[in-house]
C-alpha cells in the first residue's frame, strides 16, 4: 500500500512512522487512520523493526480531528455517529499500539490537541520538545476526551489534574507535562533529534520480549490484585526464562562482556 498521509522508514532495526500532513498539522483523517492500520499491521507481521518511533511532520505533531474530513459526513451529508468513528478509527489505532511486538515511542516535535495528545499517550514512552504542548481540546466543541485520554490522563496524572486539563482544554507545556509525570521527558529543542535517535538506538539493541512483556504486565497491574499480578509475572517469567535473550544476558554477564541480544 503507498502511503498519501504517512511515511515509514525502517533502518537499523527502528521504524519511523512520520504523519504527514504538515499544513494541517497532521490532524487526523480517514485515510490517515487507513493507512496507520496497514503500517502498523505491517510492523507486526514483520520481523525487521525492534522499535517503533512516532512522530509528526512538520511544526506540530497531531493537532486531533480534521474537522472537514468528508467521513465525519454521512450519506446524507450530515453528521455522522461520532461513536461509530471512535469504533472504526480510534480505538482499533489505540488498541494496535498497545499490542505491538515491540516497544513504541512517541516523538512529540510540537502541539498535541485532542486525539493528537491522546495518541501520544497511547505510546510506552512519551518524549518531546520544551516547545510542544499538549491539549484536551475537546471540551471547546462539546465533546469528551477520546483515543484513551479518559484513561491515559487520570492513570498517570491523578484526577484532579486529569479533570482541569479535560474540562479547562489549556494547553499544557512539555516541560510541566514530564513534571507532572503524563510524559517520560521534555528535551530542548535543539537536542530533541539527536536524543529520540539515541533513546530508540538503546531500546532496539534491548531484549524486545522482555519490553513487551514488561509492558502487559505494567498495564495488567491497573485491574488485578496483587495475588493475581504475582501469578501473572511467574508465568512470563518462566516464558522468558526460556528465551534466547535471557541466555544470552546471563552469558554476556558471566562472561563480563555487553550483551547482543536478537529480540528473541
Amino acid at each position: 500500500m503507498s502511503y498519501q498521509t504517512i511515511t515509514v522508514e525502517i533502518k537499523d532495526s527502528v521504524a519511523r512512522i512520520t504523519l504527514n500532513r504538515p499544513d494541517k498539522l497532521n490532524s487526523f483523517t480517514g485515510q490517515m487512520h487507513a493507512e496507520l492500520r496497514d503500517a502498523l499491521d505491517g510492523l507486526q507481521s514483520g520481523g525487521e523493526a525492534r522499535v517503533l518511533v512516532l512522530t509528526g511532520a512538520g511544526r506540530g505533531f497531531c493537532a486531533g480531528q480534521d474537522l472537514a474530513d468528508p467521513e465525519l459526513k454521512d450519506a446524507a451529508g450530515q453528521m455522522a455517529d461520532l461513536g461509530s468513528v471512535v469504533e472504526k478509527n480510534y480505538k482499533p489505532l489505540v488498541m494496535r499500539l498497545q499490542e505491538l511486538k515491540m516497544p513504541t515511542i512517541a516523538a512529540v516535535n510540537g502541539i498535541a490537541a485532542g486525539a493528537g495528545a491522546s495518541l501520544a499517550l497511547a505510546c510506552d514512552m512519551t518524549i518531546a520538545k520544551t516547545s510542544a504542548s499538549f491539549m484536551l481540546a475537546f471540551s471547546k466543541i462539546g465533546l469528551i476526551p477520546d483515543t484513551g485520554s479518559t484513561w491515559f490522563y487520570p492513570n498517570r496524572i491523578g484526577m484532579a489534574r486529569a479533570l482541569g486539563a479535560a474540562m479547562l482544554a489549556q494547553k499544557l507545556p512539555a516541560a510541566k507535562a514530564a513534571d507532572w509525570g503524563l510524559i517520560w521527558e521534555a528535551v530542548e529543542d535543539n537536542e530533541f533529534d539527536a536524543r529520540v535517535t539515541g533513546l530508540a538506538t538503546e531500546l532496539a539493541a534491548m531484549p524486545t520480549k522482555a519490553l513487551v512483556r514488561t509492558r502487559q504486565a505494567m498495564r495488567a497491574s491497573m485491574t488485578e490484585t496483587l495475588q493475581s499480578q504475582l501469578g501473572l509475572e511467574g508465568k512470563w517469567m518462566s516464558e522468558l526464562g526460556a528465551s534466547y535473550d535471557y541466555a544470552e544476558g546471563v552469558r554476556a554477564f558471566i562472561e563480563k562482556r555487553a550483551p547482543v541480544f536478537k529480540g528473541k
